[in-house]
């Protein structure tokens, strides 16, 4: 399971993305990036936002620690903005929350090196889950203290839009055309060897850990419990190979 920590006051809104995460100081006196249960992009992208970010966490990349946030819509009354309110107001009891990386600068691939074998763990990341935001137009990567951090994973594993045709998802291969790290060569046979039997060891710990409240009334599906099997079983068959959903990077 997650962490779990209560938000005691909104700090401020975080104008990018969609759905304009906040920033909130929460019991445990840290701040965090709060991703609404209420925003547009609906449960499922917080869904994948744990699965595939703990998942990476627990292989050995580098994302910030994801938490249960729960929120009091209360806090709305002292917000002055009337959007802001009603995410609030929408949102109340679970979110995510992400550990606020205090100095961090987005990445921009003309401005920052890599080196292959990081560039390579996080392709191949991106490649098994199905990551289609780690573009050089939009990395989702920040530089910090230590290197690079991973973050926004809220668009991959796309295949729970349509558990009927979620088989087919399985050996679907991944376009790294315009991925943020290429021209950094990345080591991605390395990669593999290294990471896919550690996935392989962590996939049960990342599933148990999406909030049990964000898979109930799944149709299709009888029990909460059902939908984390059918995730498992998806990323278990992607894992088993042969990995030929792996792309091919220009030496």
């Amino acid at each position: 399971m997650l962490p779990e920590v209560t938000a005691v006051r909104y700090v401020t809104p975080l104008r990018e993305g969609g759905s304009m995460p906040g920033l909130v100081e929460a019991d445990d006196h840290r701040l965090y990036v709060l991703k609404w249960s209420g925003a547009a992009q609906g449960r499922k992208a917080l869904i994948a936002e744990v699965l595939a970010g703990e998942l990476g966490r627990r292989i050995g990349l580098p994302v910030p620690e994801l938490v249960r946030l729960d929120l009091d819509p209360v806090l709305a009354r002292s917000e002055p903005e009337q959007q802001i309110q009603d995410q609030i107001r929408a949102s109340g009891g679970v979110n995510l929350g992400m550990a606020f990386v205090s100095g961090a600068l987005n990445f921009d691939p003309l401005c920052f090196d890599v080196d292959p074998a990081q560039a390579g763990r996080v392709l191949w990341f991106d490649a098994l889950i199905g990551n289609v935001d780690r573009s050089w137009r939009n990395p989702n990567l920040l530089v910090a203290t230590g290197g690079l951090r991973l973050i926004d994973h809220g668009a991959s594993l796309i295949f729970h839009h349509h558990w009927a045709g979620a088989a087919g998802w399985t050996r679907k291969p991944y376009d790294a055309s315009d991925h943020a790290l290429l021209r950094a060569a990345p080591d991605l046979k390395a990669a593999d060897d290294e990471l896919a039997p550690q996935a392989v060891a962590a996939l049960a710990g990342a599933v148990a850990a999406i909030p049990e409240e964000w898979l109930l009334d799944e149709p299709g599906f009888e029990t909460a419990e059902a939908v984390r099997e059918a995730y498992t079983a998806q990323l278990t068959a992607r894992l088993a190979g042969p990995r030929d959903w792996l792309p091919e990077v220009p030496s």
